[in-house]
């Protein structure tokens, strides 16, 4: 056992291993019986590709570069392929991220568009398709920008035609709905075709606000008088579906927890989720199987997938090490297909046979990339904030084998704030954590108030409170662990990124708790986020967040870092897309006017080709490396191998 000091102790994790393993599969289906989704290519620009399992359990990635299977829908995307049998073979649509078409593909043959390219603002995008053989379409959401402006839209359920007669021909798109409403999501089928089910919510709302569960009849391929069955401003409908023998399914949060229905009667009534916020267009908590038994995800804090009887609401969970499961299910006859992660083992395909209740590993299967000895154990941690109330938080020690630190030394902590912030920080092994808890650094993720897995009533409070809850909440939590002895109170930080990056630099401006931070694709201005400097899915979203602009404009400005960069002291680091729409590069570079000259310690890292996210491994490994590296100066460790990051005054 050797000792070094906290921070020093050198680690197999470097930040190239952590690049390589961002991102999950995703967006689960069955191409008749056989599994396909999507998968990230961190070293090939970040692009998403299609990935098939054959029924020999080989899996192939069934489109080359650069194609690139990702939706734009609402920004954040949606479920952006669909698949069937034609044949004896597949036959697969999907959208092209460069162009935002949908394309129709066979193995063996090119990609053929289906869709136009439009050249009005932001274009014609797509999500949720669904292949309707019976009529030769492919049922979707359809995104059309009217103007140059992020909320000149429309968006409608639509039909476009499978023979391509719509590639260069708008008027060739059949629009199944009207565009009464602002948001809608794909619509599911009755088993028997006769009606549809679907979601739609209009601003100031955001999804897990409220949203209508609207139902309507299907006649040859129209829908007639729909019309809403549940949901309302204060009720949010997650998802709906259809049991087999044609009673309408949905995740309702109207007793403040978001349980299951069907045709209005609670299945399984419990303290628990059974859905989650609606980020992406398609994300899936249930799904029903011919037996009538329920595919489900769901719990409190961390995620199970389970089968629920709804007949006598019992309810048996997959035996596994999974502690998280994604909001993403597929099923065919009996089997049921899940993405699940651990602590100890990042997010893979997992298939569950409803009969037998085994689980397996089917695609992208963990494989350890390092000793799992190096992986940090996290503890799941409940601390008191002001007021008495609940902060939930995973802390990660520092961990690693055969190094110890001086008796006397404390680590340095970073706390972690995470997106959203209608979000969460699962329970999974994550490389990026691993990277800085192998060298001697803890970090803490906080589900601050406001994070979803915990209920309606601490979802909500951070209504109007953002940039006081969260910030106190990670603070707490911060002050917590030095108060016990867990970390140095002289060397705390904070990271976050997009709301987390908020968080993180509204923490630097308003308290004391942190020596430095890190503020990744952030926002800074709610003035100016409030007035269009984003996209239309969260451009009213400050309503609740903060408040109505009209009524309480000075509330805009007293929260935000931008007209407070003057308190800032701490030295940081602010990482950004140079493409980022959602919160764009110009609120980092009026913050950091406002700091000109005030010699704070600080460094501007700017990706070009990087929007919302960063995908690509070149740019994560840069943004690792230099986090490190911040760290180290301002805290006085000596990583081996790490770059300098050369901070300006």
């Amino acid at each position: 056992m050797q000792t070094s000091p906290y921070g020093s102790w050198p680690s197999p994790i470097d930040a190239a291993l952590a690049a390589a393993h961002d991102g999950h599969p995703e967006w689960l289906g069955f191409v008749g019986d056989e599994v396909w989704w999507t998968e990230p290519r961190p070293a090939e620009g970040g692009r998403r590709t299609l990935v098939r399992r054959r029924a020999d359990g080989s899996e192939e990635s069934v489109l080359p570069a650069p194609w690139n299977v990702r939706s734009r829908v609402i920004e954040y995307g949606g479920h952006p392929w669909a698949g069937a049998v034609v044949a004896g073979e597949p036959l697969v649509v999907f959208a092209h991220f460069a162009d935002q078409r949908l394309y129709r593909y066979e193995p063996g043959g090119e990609p053929r568009p289906l869709t136009p390219v439009s050249p009005v603002g932001g274009g014609l995008r797509w999500a949720e398709p669904q292949v309707r053989l019976d009529l030769g379409e492919v049922w979707c959401v359809l995104e059309e920008f009217t103007g140059d402006g992020p909320t000149d839209v429309r968006r409608v359920l639509a039909a476009v035609p499978l023979d391509g007669s719509a590639a260069q021909d708008r008027d060739a798109v059949r629009e199944l709905t009207d565009d009464r409403h602002r948001f809608v999501t794909g619509a599911r089928l009755s088993p028997d075709g006769s009606r549809a089910a679907w979601l739609a919510w209009d601003h100031p709302r955001m999804p897990w606000d409220g949203t209508e569960l609207i139902v309507a009849e299907v006649h040859e391929g129209t829908f007639r008088e729909p019309r809403t069955v549940a949901g309302g401003p204060e009720e949010s409908v997650a998802q709906a579906d259809w049991s087999p023998d044609g009673r309408l399914l949905y995740a309702s949060d109207r007793t403040g927890w978001w349980n299951l229905y069907r045709d209005g009667e609670q299945l399984c009534p419990r303290e628990e989720e059974f859905g989650g916020a609606l980020w992406k267009l398609g994300h899936r908590w249930f799904a029903p199987l011919d037996s009538g038994l329920i595919a489900v995800v769901h719990g409190t804090g961390s995620t199970a997938l389970g089968i629920l009887d709804p007949e006598t609401g019992e309810l048996v969970d997959a035996a596994g090490p999974w502690t998280e499961f994604a909001p993403t299910l597929a099923v065919h006859g009996e089997r049921v297909v899940a993405v699940g992660a651990s602590p100890r083992t990042a997010y893979e395909v997992v298939e569950l046979d409803a009969r037998t209740g085994r689980a397996r590993v089917i695609g992208a299967e963990h494989d350890d990339p390092v000793d799992p000895a190096y992986y940090p154990e996290p503890l799941i941690r409940t601390f008191t904030g002001p007021d008495g109330r609940d902060i939930h938080a995973h802390v990660y020690p520092p961990h690693r084998p055969g190094y110890l630190a001086p008796g006397d030394e404390l680590p340095p902590y970073v706390v972690w704030a995470h997106g959203g912030p209608t979000g969460h920080a699962p329970l999974v092994l994550d490389l990026s954590i691993a990277y800085f808890t192998s060298r001697g650094i803890g970090v803490a993720e906080v589900n601050y108030g406001g994070s979803t897995g915990y209920g309606r009533e601490y979802r909500n409070r951070l209504r109007e409170q953002w940039g006081v809850v969260d910030v106190e909440d990670c603070a707490a939590v911060a002050l917590a662990l030095a108060d016990e002895g867990t970390a140095d109170r002289d060397r705390l930080a904070i990271r976050g990124g997009s709301a987390g990056g908020w968080t993180a630099a509204a923490s630097l401006t308003t308290t004391d708790v942190y020596a430095c931070g890190t503020i990744v694709y952030p926002i800074l201005d709610l003035t100016g986020w409030g007035t269009g400097e984003t996209h239309d899915f969260e451009s009213q979203y400050l309503e609740s967040l903060v408040g109505p602009l009209a009524e309480v404009p000075g509330r805009y400005a007293e929260r935000s870092p931008v007209e407070h960069a003057d308190r800032v002291t701490a030295p940081f680091l602010l990482l950004q897309g140079l493409d980022d729409v959602i919160c764009p590069p110009a609120q980092c570079e009026r913050f950091l006017e406002r700091i000109a000259g005030r010699r704070v310690p600080h460094a501007y890292l700017a990706f070009e080709g990087e929007g919302h996210g960063f995908r690509r491994a070149d740019t994560m490994i840069r943004a690792l490396e230099s986090e490190l590296s911040l760290y180290a100066q301002v805290f006085g460790l000596n990583p081996p191998g790490v770059p300098t990051l050369e901070l300006t005054k």
